[in-house]
């Protein structure tokens, strides 16, 4: 599968994710497009999946009709994405054309 991280996704991901072939926004100079002309880019060069840490994207851009299977991240800082790897492995590798899946990383935070 060939996966496009957004920006804020974490690059240490990249080692998890073996038999997918990854490449950046940034890496493809596609870092300042907006969200609805990145998910197009993406498309017209034939990426299967887009891993995304922004969790409004549903919210901002009509998803209907797309073909790339989104995955949206619960966290973007890697030390708490880090612990919860094999989820996002499984949401990759679960992912069809055109489908949205979230993925919950649980707050490391302690409630007072």
């Amino acid at each position: 599968m060939l996966i496009l991280f957004d920006q804020a996704t974490p690059v240490p991901i990249r080692p998890y994710l073996e038999g997918h072939t990854v490449r950046t926004a940034f890496q493809l100079g596609w870092h300042k497009l907006r969200n609805g002309e990145l998910l197009t880019a993406a498309e017209k060069a034939g990426f299967d999946l887009f891993l995304t840490t922004d969790k409004n994207l549903r919210y901002q851009q009509d998803l209907t009709g797309r073909r790339i299977a989104i995955v949206v991240l619960g966290r973007q800082q890697w030390p708490e994405l880090r612990p919860y790897m094999q989820r996002v492995v499984e949401a990759v590798n679960a992912a069809s054309p055109g489908s949205y899946t979230e993925v919950e990383i649980p707050s490391n935070k302690i409630q007072s």
